[in-house]
């Protein structure tokens, strides 16, 4: 507000740069415009002071949905003074010259103004929806609904006003309908969540499940390849074995080939030798025979020969018999 001193005969009045002040003396406007200041006669002093900063009007109103429910809907307008000369002209901005304060409410009168403008859309809006769609979704439609009208309507440009932001903060129903709508909301996500729990339950077995084939189809694999490797070293064991049969086999008929070679090989020497003894006389053979028994006897260290033996060997030896 501005700040008015008194001095005797005149006063001072000095505004703020965010109020907008009118000096009217004799119907004539003496003084007008923003953070103002001069000296004026109270008696014959008509002054005026308008607001120039943004002011915030709260707007609480409630609307019945199309299914016949009742809605509480809270917003906040903001709006400021465009064009003072007209506002103080439409509404009373008059201020006393005494004590320098407004001889009316005119804050209140823009207010009241603004919050029934800003209520008829929004209300023919809510009816149009159902109590859901409302409390879901109305905030934004009902924003945009009301904005859209108030920057429209003739009747605040007419007082110079203008509206520089709309906000909805909630739509809001009965508490025990809420309550009840929540109850069915919580059912619904409770559903969903069992839902999801039985299907991470059943992938989970299914992977299980495919885990367990995995692993059987590795141990049938495991076991098939075990049956490979043993009937193949089953085979590898006949091979060998037949491998050795056979070089048994050859070995035995070498080794009797070779015992035939030597019995026959001895066989044509007895005969080679029989014949030669066949061919001698038979003193070389016994001379022959002693020589070989000779071989085999110990060691003689003394032969004492008789003449009798001597005279019968000479004489074998000559030829001769002994008479």
């Amino acid at each position: 507000m501005a700040e008015i001193r008194h001095y005797p005969f005149v006063s001072h009045l000095r505004s703020d740069p965010t109020s907008w002040v009118q000096h009217q003396h004799h119907g004539k406007v003496r003084h007008a415009g923003a953070g103002q200041s001069f000296w004026f006669q109270p008696r014959t002093a008509a002054l005026a002071e308008v607001p120039l900063d943004d002011r915030e009007q709260t707007v609480l109103f409630h609307a019945r949905t199309s299914d016949f429910q009742d809605v509480t809907v809270a917003s906040t307008v903001t709006f400021r003074v465009q064009d003072p000369t007209v506002a103080v002209v439409r509404t009373d901005f008059g201020i006393s010259p005494h004590k320098g304060r407004w001889n009316a409410a005119p804050l209140e009168t823009l207010g009241g103004l603004l919050s029934e403008l800003a209520q008829q859309p929004a209300v023919d809006l809510i009816a149009g929806m159902d109590l859901a769609e409302a409390l879901a979704h109305g905030i934004g439609p009902i924003r945009s609904r009301v904005a859209a009208a108030l920057a429209a309507d003739e009747r605040l440009h007419e007082r110079g006003l203008t509206v520089t932001d709309v906000r909805v903060v909630s739509v809001r129903t009965d508490p025990e309908v809420e309550r009840a709508m929540q109850v069915e909301t919580r059912e619904r996500i409770q559903s969903e969540a069992d839902k999801a729990t039985f299907e991470r339950r059943a992938l989970a077995v299914e992977r299980e499940s495919a885990i367990a084939e995995n692993e059987l189809a590795s141990k049938i694999e495991i076991a098939r390849r075990e049956q490979e490797l043993v009937a193949q070293h089953g085979r590898n064991e006949r091979l060998r074995a037949t491998e050795q049969a056979a070089a048994d086999e050859i070995a035995s008929t070498a080794s009797a080939e070779a015992k035939r070679t030597v019995g026959q090989a001895e066989a044509d020497a007895q005969a080679a030798l029989l014949a030669a003894y066949d061919a001698v006389g038979r003193e070389t053979l016994l001379a022959l025979a002693l020589k070989d028994v000779a071989e085999h006897l110990p060691a003689i260290t003394n032969l004492t020969v008789t003449p009798d033996l001597l005279t019968e060997a000479l004489a074998r030896l000559t030829g001769s018999d002994r008479r």
